[in-house]
C-alpha cells in the first residue's frame, strides 16, 4: 500500500479523501446519474466498488433489500476471485476469516456392503499450482460486506440505496441521459411510492428474475434438468470422518455435495431430492429441511447426522440458461448499449461447481473499467460493445461445463466405469472452476498472438499469472501481480534482455520513446502533468537485484507523483530466486513488453523494439487522445 505522497496521512490509509461526487454526496439518489446499478448482489457491489474509485463518476446502486444481505446464498470463493480481491485491497483479511479448501475426498458404496459408504479418493484441490491464492469457502454477506466497505471508503463515498426497487426502464435514441428509470419505495415510511432517475447508462445486476432485463426485451433460454437438491448450511454433531473436508458422497441413497463453512463447526450439504416429474412445477421446493434432514443421514449411513441448528436451508431445481445478448445494443440501428446485464440476470446454472458468484464478479469487472474509461473520456462508447461479446462466451463455457459437473454428481454409483472417475474429473477440470481457463480471443482489446513466443507463460488474453520478484529499491520479495489495483490503469511490463540491461540499450530507447514520443500511448492518452494516472509502467530485470543501479533506471520507471512530485520507487524490480523469465517463458536475450488490461487480462506481448506496434494497439478506437496529444490533434 502507497500513501503519503499527498502529504502526511495519520489516520486509515484505506479511506480516501472524498472527492468530486463524494464530497455533500446527497442522501437521495438524484434526478441525474451517470450510471445506476439495480442490485446489490456480487456483480452489483463489484462494479459499484470499481467505479466509486472516479470522482467525476456519478454512481448509484439501489437494492429493493431494506439492508444488508446477512446470510445464505453463494459461499464458494475461487482462487481467481481471491486474486481479483487482491486488487481491491482485501484479499489478505478475507483469507484470514475464511475456510481454505485444499483437498476433496470422494465417497461411495462399499463393495462389501454398498449400503454403507467409505472413501475411495483424495484429491488435492490445487494440485498444478494454478495460482499462489487458496480456494476459499466464505458467505457471500462477508463478500459483499468487503466490496461495501471498498466502495464507502472512496472518494466518492458510494453506499448502497437500500429499500428502492426497480420498477420499468425507457431508452430514448438520443440524449445526455437516455435512460429513464423508475423506481419504487420498498420499505420504510414512503413505501410503494414512486420516482424517476435518468441515467447515461443502467446496469441490472438484479438476479435470475431480473426486471432490468425484461425490460430490453432479453430472454433467458436453456433447459431444466428436472433434477432438484436441498441445500442448507447446519451446525450438527457427526461420527462422519470427513465433516471438515470439502466432499462428493454417492451412496445407493443419492448424492451430497457437502462443503465445509468458514468459523470452524458450520458446513454446508448439497442434498440430492432425486429426479422430479415433468408435471412437478415447483412442487419440490416446498421439501421441508426436516425430510433433507433425514435424507442426509440415509445418503451417509452407516454415519449419523444430528442436526442441532439450521442457519439456511432452500430448494433449487438445476436449470442451465443464457440470454444471447448482455446488453441493449441494437445492431440494425447503430445504437450503443447504455442498459447491460450481469450474472444470474443473464446466465444461470447449478450452485454446486461454485461458479455462480465467482463469475458474475467477473462480469461486474470486466464492465466497470469500461464504463470508467468511457465516462472520464479516455475511450469511445464503442468500447462497451466488448463486455456482451467477451462475458457471453465465458458464460456458455461455463454452462457447458456445469451441465458436465452436475451431471456427474447426479449419476448413481454403479453408472461410473470406476470409484475413482469423478474424482479423476475433478482433478483434470480444476483450471476451469478456479476461474483460470477464460481467455479472450484477438479484439480492440486483445492483440493477436504474433510475438507469443517472447513470453510463453503469459498467454495472451488470458489472466496475467503473478510471480515472486524483488523489489530493488528496497530489497523486499513481493508478487508482481500483487500491486495491481482496480483503479482502471493499463499496466505495462518492460522486461528487458541480459543484452539490453546496460545503460545504451533496447530497454532504455524504448522507455525514452515511452516518455517522450508523440506517438507514445502514455504521451498520446495520458492527462497533461498526470502521467502515472492512465499507464502503470513497470520493469523487471533479469539481473540480483544488488546488481541494478537504481540511478541508472529509466525516468519512466520511476515517475514523480503528488503535488510535491516524489519519487515512486515500487515500479522497478528484479528476478527472485524464483526467476520470473525463466517460470513464464520470457526470451532472456531480447526480453519484450507484457500489456495488462486493468481488470488483469494480458492484452499483449510485444518486443521492446516494436514500438510502432505498441502505438497502433492503443490508438484508434481503444483510447482517446489527452493532455498534449489531444491539444495537437484540436490546434
Amino acid at each position: 500500500m502507497q500513501f503519503h505522497h499527498h502529504g502526511y496521512v495519520s489516520g486509515d490509509p484505506r479511506v480516501s479523501p472524498a472527492a468530486g461526487t463524494g464530497v455533500k454526496r446527497p442522501e437521495e439518489v438524484p434526478d441525474e446519474v451517470d450510471v445506476l446499478i439495480v442490485g446489490a448482489g456480487p456483480a452489483g457491489m463489484i462494479l459499484a466498488a470499481q467505479l466509486s474509485q472516479f470522482p467525476e463518476i456519478t454512481t448509484r446502486l439501489v437494492e429493493r433489500r431494506p439492508g444488508r444481505l446477512e446470510i445464505g446464498q453463494a459461499d464458494g470463493i475461487q482462487a481467481r476471485s481471491v486474486e481479483t480481491f487482491q486488487t481491491f485491497g482485501f484479499a489478505e483479511r478475507i483469507i484470514s476469516e475464511a475456510y481454505h479448501i485444499t483437498e476433496m475426498a470422494f465417497w461411495g458404496p462399499d463393495a462389501a456392503d454398498p449400503t454403507k459408504i467409505v472413501r475411495t479418493d483424495r484429491a488435492i484441490d490445487d494440485e498444478m499450482g494454478i495460482s499462489e491464492f487458496p480456494h476459499l469457502i466464505v458467505n457471500q454477506a462477508r463478500v459483499l460486506d468487503y466490496f461495501a466497505e471498498v466502495a464507502k471508503n472512496s472518494p466518492t463515498r458510494l453506499v448502497p440505496d437500500y429499500g428502492l426497487e426497480f420498477a420499468g426502464l425507457e431508452v430514448a435514441d438520443e440524449g445526455e441521459y437516455p435512460v429513464t428509470v423508475t423506481l419504487r419505495e420498498s420499505a420504510g415510511e414512503r413505501i410503494g411510492q414512486e420516482r424517476r432517475v435518468r441515467a447515461k447508462y443502467v446496469v441490472g445486476c438484479d438476479g435470475a428474475r431480473s426486471g432490468v432485463r425484461e425490460s430490453i426485451g432479453r430472454k433467458l433460454a436453456g433447459t431444466q434438468a428436472f433434477h432438484a437438491w436441498a441445500v442448507m448450511d447446519v451446525l450438527a454433531v457427526t461420527d462422519f470422518p470427513d465433516i471438515r473436508t470439502k466432499c462428493a458422497i454417492q451412496s445407493e441413497a443419492g448424492s451430497i455435495l457437502h462443503i465445509p463453512r468458514e468459523g470452524g463447526y458450520l458446513f454446508r450439504m448439497y442434498v440430492d431430492l432425486g429426479e422430479i416429474s415433468h408435471e412437478d412445477h415447483g412442487k419440490v421446493r416446498e421439501t421441508t429441511v426436516e425430510t433433507a434432514i433425514v435424507k442426509a443421514n440415509q445418503i451417509l449411513h452407516p454415519y449419523t447426522l444430528d442436526v442441532k441448528n439450521v442457519a439456511w436451508y432452500s430448494v433449487y431445481e438445476v436449470a442451465h440458461r443464457l440470454t444471447d445478448q448482455f446488453d441493449d445494443a441494437q445492431s440494425e440501428s447503430g445504437r450503443s448499449p447504455h442498459v447491460f446485464i450481469t450474472g444470474d440476470a443473464c446466465h444461470t446454472h447449478s450452485a454446486k461447481a461454485g461458479q455462480g458468484m465467482n463469475v458474475s464478479m467477473q462480469d461486474g469487472f470486466n464492465l466497470g473499467w469500461k464504463l470508467a474509461h468511457v465516462l472520464t473520456g479516455r475511450s469511445p462508447e464503442s468500447l462497451l460493445e466488448t463486455y456482451s461479446d467477451e462475458r457471453q462466451v465465458i458464460a456458455q463455457n461455463l454452462i457447458n461445463f456445469d451441465r458436465e459437473w452436475s451431471t456427474m454428481m447426479a449419476k448413481k454409483p454403479e453408472e461410473f466405469a470406476s470409484p475413482k472417475e469423478l474424482g479423476e474429473f475433478y482433478v483434470r477440470t480444476a483450471e476451469f472452476p478456479a476461474g483460470f481457463m477464460t481467455q479472450y480471443p484477438p479484439s480492440m482489446l486483445i492483440g493477436e498472438a504474433t510475438h507469443q513466443v517472447l513470453a510463453t507463460g503469459f498467454p495472451i488474453g488470458k489472466r496475467f499469472k503473478s510471480v515472486p520478484v524483488v523489489r530493488v529499491a528496497d530489497g523486499n520479495p513481493v508478487h508482481l501481480g500483487h500491486h495491481h489495483r482496480a483503479d482502471g490503469r493499463w499496466r505495462l511490463y518492460a522486461f528487458p534482455g541480459v543484452a539490453a540491461s546496460g545503460g545504451d540499450s533496447a530497454l532504455r530507447n524504448w522507455a525514452d520513446w515511452l516518455a517522450t514520443s508523440p506517438e507514445s500511448p502514455v504521451v498520446a492518452h495520458t492527462p497533461a502533468g498526470d502521467i502515472d494516472s492512465v499507464f502503470d509502467v513497470k520493469v523487471v530485470y533479469p539481473q540480483r537485484h544488488v546488481d541494478v543501479d537504481i540511478l541508472s533506471v529509466p525516468e519512466i520507471f520511476l515517475p514523480r507523483v503528488g503535488p510535491f512530485e516524489l519519487i515512486d520507487y515500487e515500479k522497478v524490480y528484479a528476478a527472485d530466486e524464483e526467476d520470473i523469465f525463466e517460470l513464464r517463458g520470457i526470451d532472456r536475450d531480447s526480453g519484450c513488453v507484457v500489456v495488462v488490461r486493468p481488470d488483469q487480462y494480458v492484452a499483449h506481448v510485444l518486443p521492446l523494439t516494436a514500438t510502432g506496434e505498441l502505438a497502433a494497439f492503443f490508438a484508434g478506437n481503444m483510447l482517446a487522445a489527452q493532455g498534449a496529444a489531444a491539444e495537437l490533434a484540436e490546434a
